[in-house]
């Protein structure tokens, strides 16, 4: 049974189940699942038990949309616990490789499509955010671009047609 220490004052135990696939995580991505899962035992706890103690009070629960809500919040944060505690104890932390010259899971990788220049992070899919330029390696992009070295051209294609980008850099 592997052991996560979050914190000095956290200890938890966890089963690894052995159909769990590994997530690819950087170590700040780590960390902050890391924070999330403490806040969310504690403090996300205590929230939803206020919250479930005050639609009580309302008196029967029979009609109390108050309590149906606060059981909602409860089921959610409880899930996002579960959640949280897989992909942790799955994680894989990508290590800073350096300048490999080849495109991998933590690559920062600069990308000319003629019209524009764009830098995306390579990342796993728990920590992927398009809004912030951060591609899981298996999204469309992500996966054409997958050891790919510096100079190389490549063809993506989706529904509005396909587009043709060339590796300026890699870090």
């Amino acid at each position: 049974m592997p052991t996560i220490q979050f914190s000095p004052l956290t200890k938890i135990e966890l089963w690894k189940d052995t159909n769990m696939e590994d997530k690819y995580l950087t170590q700040d991505g780590l960390d902050k699942m890391k924070k999330e899962l403490e806040y969310l035992k504690k403090q996300g706890r205590i929230d939803v038990a206020e919250q479930l103690k005050e639609a009580i009070s309302f008196g029967d629960l029979s009609e109390n949309a108050a309590y149906d809500e606060a059981k909602e919040n409860q089921a959610m944060v409880e899930g996002k616990i579960l959640e949280l505690e897989r992909t942790i104890i799955s994680a894989k932390v990508i290590s800073d490789n350096g300048n490999t010259g080849w495109v991998s899971i933590g690559s920062h990788v600069t990308l000319d499509s003629g019209s524009s220049k764009e830098t995306y992070h390579i990342v796993g899919e728990e920590e992927s955010n398009p809004m912030e330029n951060r591609i899981s390696f298996k999204s469309p992009l992500g996966q054409v671009l997958m050891e790919k070295p510096k100079g190389a051209t490549v063809e993506i294609k989706t529904v509005k047609g396909s587009t043709k980008y060339k590796i300026l850099n890699i870090e």
